[in-house]
């Protein structure tokens, strides 16, 4: 299954790094972060390292407003036109999304703005990368998040990312919607629900999305209007720790997804695996663990390019871990 890999730890000038984002411009890979104190501290701010001919170059702060909580920055190219989106402020409820750009490459970036004027709660990517659809529409996999619920939907642009429009949300079978019993459609969510959603979209134009979940599962939605309204959660049949996923659909169609295999809510953040489809778009199998001794592997960021897979993670909150795989033909 596997041809070729390798690790590299990226160093950063920060204390504290979690919540890693990939993007490739040309020949380059562009990775981002947030860094700080701690999570959630006012001087966290958004950073972001290119790597070279295999070689990092110094990390810089593209994203720092004064007195703001930096999170989640997510990255998406398209040529040299790369977007940064991340969230600003706290609690997590009151999240607002700001965007800068790049139209070389990734050397300069604008001044930040609004992704939503006036939004609160969260629009735009949350975790994981948008997705280009075969007809031009990009989806930007997003969810919200209160004390006591937690709900995801697509954020859908048709016009190259000027605009974007709400999906309804993906559809759950929370307890409290059938205390009568009278209905059995879809994985039974007893906790808050569903957050942090990657996509992806087969040849047939189906979109499928990935969820992470405070069911010890991963659940699945899928939809046939690329990304209008989705269907009732089910399980995908993969355990999770309630911790970040992120998913890519391969050239040849396969599909790699990068995981904590750890089928307890709030579970233990290690070992970090990488699965590949088989025999369609519906079952995994575990090809390699990214990481097993304790500590915290968490919240991947995963892109391909033919064969080969981009993967970077939280590495013990203190650093960043990167790899590049090579997969053998085909499973």
């Amino acid at each position: 299954m596997i041809q070729d890999k390798r690790k590299e730890i990226v160093d950063i000038p920060t204390r504290n790094a979690h919540a890693s984002t990939l993007t490739r411009v040309g020949t380059s890979t562009l990775l981002a972060w947030f860094g700080g104190t701690k999570e959630g501290d006012p001087d966290v701010d958004i950073y972001l390292a290119r790597r070279e001919n295999s070689v990092w170059m110094p990390p810089a702060a593209v994203a720092s407003e004064a007195d703001l909580q930096h999170w989640n920055p997510v990255l998406f190219a398209q040529g040299d036109h790369v977007t940064l989106f991340y969230k600003v402020g706290s609690p997590i409820s009151a999240w607002r999304t700001h965007v800068v750009e790049s139209f070389d490459g990734g050397a300069a970036f604008t001044a930040p703005k609004e992704l939503v004027p006036g939004d609160i709660g969260g629009r735009g990517p949350v975790r994981n990368k948008p997705i280009r659809l075969m007809s031009g529409r990009i989806l930007a996999p997003a969810s919200v998040e209160t004390p006591e619920r937690w709900d995801a939907f697509v954020d859908i642009s048709d016009d190259g990312m000027k605009t974007f429009r709400k999906s309804a949300f993906v559809p759950l079978r929370r307890a409290s919607d059938y205390s009568d019993g009278t209905s059995s459609a879809g994985f039974p969510v007893k906790g808050k629900g569903v957050i942090q959603p990657t996509l992806w979209q087969s040849p047939d134009g189906t979109v499928h999305m990935l969820l992470r979940s405070t069911e010890g599962v991963i659940l699945r939605s899928d939809s046939a209007d690329e990304g209008d309204t989705w269907s009732t959660a089910v399980s995908a049949g993969l355990l999770n720790n309630n911790s970040g996923i992120d998913a890519v659909r391969m050239d040849d169609g396969r599909i790699a997804l990068v995981l904590n295999p750890v089928g307890i809510n709030w579970g233990p953040r290690t070992p970090l695996s990488l699965y590949v489809s088989t025999g369609g778009e519906a079952s995994f199998q575990p090809v390699m663990d990214l990481e097993t001794e304790e500590g915290e592997y968490s919240y991947p960021a995963i892109i391909s390019e033919g064969a080969r897979l981009f993967i970077s993670y939280t590495w013990k909150r203190l650093k960043i871990a990167y790899w590049e795989i090579t997969l053998k033909g085909t499973v």
